[in-house]
C-alpha cells in the first residue's frame, strides 16, 4: 500500500514503497524512452544531429534546477542525466546512422 515515509513504521514498509517507487520511475524512463526514438525520426526527416549541444546543456541545466528546487542535490542528479543523455545521443546517433 502506497504511504509517505513519515507514515511508514517498519523496514518492511520502507521497502515495500522504495520498491514501489522505483517501479513508478522505471515506467517513467520507459516513456521518456519512447520520445528517444520519435525524436530521431523527426530529426532524420529535419536533417538534425543526433548530438545538438545546446539541447543537451538546457536539459543537463533542467535537471539541475529540478532537483534543487525539490531539495535533492543538483549536481549529483545532473550526473544522473548526464548519462541519460549520453545513452540517448548513442542511440539516436545509431538510428540515424551517424555512427
Amino acid at each position: 500500500m502506497a504511504k509517505t515515509a513519515a507514515d511508514c513504521t517498519t523496514m518492511a514498509e520502507i521497502r515495500e514503497n522504495i520498491d514501489r517507487v522505483d517501479r513508478a520511475l522505471m515506467a517513467l524512463f520507459a516513456e521518456r524512452w519512447s520520445f528517444i526514438g520519435r525524436a530521431a525520426e523527426i530529426k532524420a526527416g529535419l536533417g538534425i544531429p543526433a548530438d545538438v549541444p545546446e539541447r543537451v546543456r538546457e536539459v543537463r541545466d533542467n535537471a539541475h534546477r529540478n532537483a534543487e528546487a525539490l531539495g535533492l542535490d543538483g549536481a549529483f542528479y545532473e550526473g544522473i542525466w548526464a548519462e541519460l543523455i549520453d545513452r540517448a545521443i548513442a542511440h539516436e546517433k545509431a538510428l540515424l546512422g551517424e555512427e
